[in-house]
């Protein structure tokens, strides 16, 4: 799937007029849009529906259930207008199965990725929870992208310090880093963050950016800086 800029706009803000506005004023320079449960949850159908008229729409929910709930959610993400979506790679290996053969019937509707979301940006070392207490971030992470990449996801959602090395041994997948962030500006609740132009260049196909761009006085000129570094 092609998009404009190798990158979504996170939309994570909570006042509606002011997400559509800006949306509507960058939709033309960005490669689309992403929302997530705390504006979903909120607005629905008709407001996920108008933000996919304008841009792809990455609805993010990162779903992490039993097989058959996790197939009927991603399928109304579908119906919400979206093109991409997330699901948790730790979901095991039957939902994921299920999900690439759900991804492949979609794809004969519209074009439509489920991305397979491994470890959390907000992670570090110090701070990983207990199931990935014997291994590394970096080892866990792999394992994650090989059980779903076996099972048919070629869609995958990691920081951009891991996307080199999954771009190595995966060279045809689909890499969404999230944890993007300017030179010198603020982290935030994210540990591992890259410059737009480096998580490029270490291999993501596209990126994650709200924060700088949706909090910032002038949006527009904050896209066009991104885009000067990725291109």
């Amino acid at each position: 799937m092609n998009l404009k800029q190798p990158y979504f706009v996170a939309l994570d803000l909570d006042d509606p007029n002011k997400i559509l506005n800006i949306a509507n004023n960058l939709k033309d320079h960005v490669g689309g849009f992403k929302l997530g449960p705390r504006l979903l949850l909120r607005y629905g159908q008709e407001f996920s529906l108008k933000v996919a008229e304008l841009a792809p729409l990455f609805i993010d929910h990162k779903f992490y259930d039993i097989p058959n709930t996790m197939l009927s959610s991603v399928k109304a993400a579908f119906d919400l207008g979206a093109s991409f979506t997330t699901v948790h790679a730790a979901c095991g290996p039957e939902a994921l199965y299920e999900l690439a053969k759900l991804e492949t019937e979609l794809n004969k509707i519209r074009p439509f990725k489920i991305l397979a979301v491994t470890v959390l940006t907000s992670f570090s070392e110090a701070n990983k929870p207990v199931h990935w207490q014997e291994n590394s971030i970096e080892k866990a992470i792999i394992g994650l992208v090989e059980q779903a990449t076996k099972c048919g996801i070629t869609g995958l959602v990691c920081s951009p310090f891991e996307a080199k090395i999954i771009r190595e041994k995966f060279p045809e997948n689909y890499i969404v880093t999230p944890g993007v962030r300017l030179a010198g500006g603020d982290a935030g609740d994210q540990k591992r963050v890259m410059t737009p132009d480096k998580a490029i260049a270490m291999g993501a196909s596209s990126l994650v950016i709200g924060r700088p761009i949706v909090n910032a006085e002038d949006p527009m000129s904050v896209v066009q800086e991104i885009n000067k570094l990725c291109n």
